[in-house]
């Protein structure tokens, strides 16, 4: 019978910055159990409302307590999965999401986003959280629907790598920014450790295809992941599908190289679930797949693929 776990939302569960294999496990689980985690937003201080009081204490000790490394995010974990070896996948079931908190925020900042050359007039808005309604509701009062996830899901990364910066998205996973990463979607990961060494974090509210600024709505999410060892998969790149799609990922400094390894990945995968040859399966992607922009700004950017399962 599998099991359910939570962690709880305190800094000793967490890491800012960074992703090691090296960092000790904060929960051993077995193959098929459920986690539920807790997230707090990217950034420090100098991301807070000036009202404190709406700031969750356990983030403000966080704050006050937690040495931080080459990136802002904070990540929980990891998740020590039995029975996971190098080479194996690790099957990532997201079951739910929800935004934790009833503010988060949004950033111009230096050298950052899209667009840095252009909008050095930095700023950081608070947007209000309606929970009840599931909206953000904008300074100027545009309302816009939450549809909450987890920017970063990983597993370690290879040990000869050492500790690695929280922002750039690589072969683990990482800080994907990727929206379509939502409840109802399964994510297989490549594993470089003993356990897998699951993490998850940087919650956002909602985000664009782009986030172009820089920055989603950061704000603090809960959510629930089933952690499957796959022995009969392999994979060596991140890969997802949902109900309806197949959704490969590329990630690359270049944007052209992005969508060449999302094209790649596709079809691969589509070899291996059909007869297709990588020919006719090249062709399907061109006719029937749709390459999107992830994200712009994670040093890595993004492109992903999404092709309906009906045409396999």
């Amino acid at each position: 019978m599998s099991k359910r776990h939570e962690i709880p939302a305190t800094h000793e569960s967490m890491v800012w910055g960074y992703l090691d294999s090296t960092t000790p496990p904060v929960l051993e689980v077995a193959s098929g159990d459920t986690v539920t985690l807790h997230s707090f937003p990217a950034g420090g201080k100098e991301t807070l409302p000036e009202d404190r009081s709406i700031v969750p204490p356990a983030y403000l000790t966080a704050l006050d307590t937690m040495i931080q490394g080459p990136g802002p995010h904070f990540i929980t974990g990891p998740v020590y999965v039995k029975g996971a070896q190098p080479g194996d996948t690790l099957q990532v079931d997201i079951l739910s999401c929800k935004v934790s908190q009833d503010w988060g925020f949004v950033s111009i900042l230096p050298l950052l986003g899209t667009l840095p050359e252009e909008f050095t007039d930095y700023e950081t808005i608070h947007p209000k959280v309606d929970h009840e309604r599931q909206v953000c509701i904008m300074p100027w009062g545009t309302e816009i629907a939450l549809d909450p996830f987890f920017g970063i899901i990983a597993t370690a990364p290879p040990p000869a790598w050492g500790r690695c910066g929280s922002p750039v998205p690589r072969s683990f996973g990482g800080n994907m920014d990727n929206k379509e990463l939502r409840p109802g979607t399964t994510l297989y990961l490549p594993v470089f450790n003993e356990g897998a060494l699951f993490f998850a974090g940087d919650g956002h509210g909602v985000q664009g295809d782009g986030e172009v600024c820089i920055t989603a709505l950061e704000t603090g999410v809960t959510g629930s992941f089933r952690l499957t060892v796959r022995k009969d998969m392999d994979v060596t790149w991140p890969f997802a599908e949902n109900a309806t799609h197949l959704m490969s990922i590329g990630l690359d400094e270049d944007l052209d190289d992005a969508a060449k390894q999302a094209v790649r990945e596709m079809v691969k995968h589509v070899c291996a679930r059909t007869n297709l040859s990588r020919n006719q399966a090249y062709m399907l992607c061109s006719l029937a797949g749709n390459l999107r922009v992830t994200q712009l700004v994670d040093g890595n950017k993004g492109i992903h693929m999404l092709l309906p399962k009906a045409y396999l």
